[in-house]
């Protein structure tokens, strides 16, 4: 039972260790961020951790198309449920981050606004699964949809932003605001927020195999009905 569930506890120690040292270490004054930069040891890992969730529900919507096993088709779509849900909770702490060092939650910052794209691009995958009742035809066209949205998603939060003028770090022509790069990420905090990167991202899978085997009970039993 230990072996099968060690990365559990892991991900338990690491967020147990990410909450308390997160606010208890000495942190470094950057610009503006003062102490609300403790926050980065929640709001990007947990944008770490939903690229990762995100990444596996897209290769399983390739093992479904490879195989059409619809059991395949039950952990895209859970993974992808996780995935929006961690979107969702890094908007809005991005958001409170945003009122402290921005002066307002939402300025219709490039990176924000593409975000909250992306988050709408995954919640109509939802919708399109939803309007289809034959189970075959709906895991195959969501499937592809969740191909098709990863690579939309990567471009719409990794990359455009950081083409365009932007108050979020690696944005163009935008002075005095700190990036998260090797020179301002000093020792002290690399050493909670990779722990806290794994530790969101171990707490998103388990999430998501949870729902998994709820979704795997309630599907077999309306099967059987």
């Amino acid at each position: 039972m230990m072996k099968k569930s060690w990365w559990k506890i892991l991900a338990i120690a690491l967020l147990l260790y990410t909450f308390t040292a997160g606010f208890l270490i000495q942190v470094p004054i950057i610009g503006n961020l003062n102490q609300t930069i403790r926050n980065l040891f929640f709001h990007v890992p947990m944008w770490f951790g939903q690229m990762v969730l995100l990444l596996v529900s897209m290769i399983y919507a390739i093992r479904y198309l490879r195989s059409g096993n619809l059991a395949d088709d039950i952990y895209a779509r859970e993974f992808a449920r996780t995935g929006i849900i961690f979107g969702i909770l890094g908007l809005v702490t991005g958001a409170i981050w945003a009122s402290y060092t921005w002066g307002e939650p939402w300025s219709n910052d490039p990176k924000q606004i593409a975000v909250a794209i992306a988050l709408l691009i995954y919640l109509a995958y939802f919708v399109l699964r939803n309007s289809m009742p034959d189970m075959d035809k709906r895991a195959r066209v969501s499937s592809v949809y969740n191909i098709f949205a990863y690579f939309i998603y990567v471009p719409l939060i990794m990359v455009l932003p950081r083409l365009v003028q932007s108050l979020h770090p690696g944005g163009q022509g935008v002075e005095g605001n700190p990036a998260m790069s090797g020179k301002d990420l000093d020792p002290t905090m690399r050493l909670v927020f990779w722990p806290a990167v794994i530790g969101w991202t171990l707490l998103g899978v388990w999430i998501s195999t949870l729902s998994i085997r709820i979704s795997k009970i309630k599907e077999k039993n309306w099967i059987n009905a």
